[in-house]
C-alpha cells in the first residue's frame, strides 16, 4: 500500500502523497523527536524529510527495503545531521566563551593580542550586512537557536539559516584576509 502511494506520488499525485503523509507522519515525527529531543526541530526535520520524499520518490527501490524503512532512514539521517550541527554550534559558542574570558594575569602581550583579535573581529563583523551581523550575533553570541532568531526577527527559518551561513562564510573570508595582512 505505501509502495503504491509512493509510486503515485513520484508521478506528481498529490492525493497519494497526502495519504502517504497521513499514514506515516506520526512514525517519522516520533523518530525525529527521539533523536533531537526538541519539538520544533523534530517538526522541521519532518517537513524537510517529506519534501525530500516528494522530490525523490522516484529514487525509491523496493529491493533495498520497505517504503517505511526508506522514509525512516532519510528522517533519521536528517535528525542526526541536526544534532551534529547544533553540537558544532554549541562547541563554537564554548570556544568563543573560553577565548573571551579574561585571564586574571595581566601580561601585556596577551592583552595586546586579545585587543587586536577583538578589533579584527569587530572590523570583519562590520563588513557584513546588518541582517547577517544581527543574525550571527543573536545566534552565536546571544545563544539563540536558529528558530528563535527567526521568531525574534519575524523572518522565515530558511532565510535565517541562509543569512547566517552566508554571513559566516564572509566572516571567515575576512578573518583569513586580516590574518594574511
Amino acid at each position: 500500500m505505501l509502495r503504491d502511494l509512493l509510486e503515485s506520488a513520484s508521478t506528481g499525485d498529490r492525493a497519494a502523497f497526502t495519504r502517504l503523509y497521513d499514514l506515516t507522519s506520526s512514525r517519522i515525527y516520533g523518530l525525529a523527536f527521539r533523536v533531537v529531543r526538541d519539538r520544533e526541530y523534530a517538526e522541521e526535520i519532518v517537513q524537510e524529510a517529506y519534501l525530500q520524499y516528494w522530490q525523490k520518490a522516484d529514487q525509491y527501490h523496493a529491493a533495498r527495503g520497505s517504503v517505511l524503512t526508506w522514509m525512516m532512514t532519510i528522517a533519521h539521517r536528517r535528525a542526526v545531521d541536526r544534532v551534529r550541527s547544533e553540537q558544532l554550534q554549541q562547541d563554537r559558542m564554548s570556544d568563543y566563551g573560553a577565548v573571551s574570558v579574561e585571564t586574571p594575569r595581566n601580561i601585556p602581550l596577551e592583552v595586546v593580542v586579545h585587543a587586536d583579535e577583538a578589533r579584527t573581529l569587530r572590523t570583519c563583523l562590520g563588513e557584513l550586512t546588518d541582517l547577517q551581523r544581527s543574525s550571527i550575533e543573536m545566534s552565536y553570541f546571544g545563544g539563540l537557536t536558529y528558530p528563535e532568531v527567526a521568531q525574534q526577527t519575524e523572518t522565515p527559518l530558511p532565510t535565517v539559516k541562509s543569512r547566517i551561513r552566508d554571513g559566516l562564510r564572509r566572516l571567515k573570508q575576512c578573518l583569513r584576509t586580516q590574518e594574511d595582512a
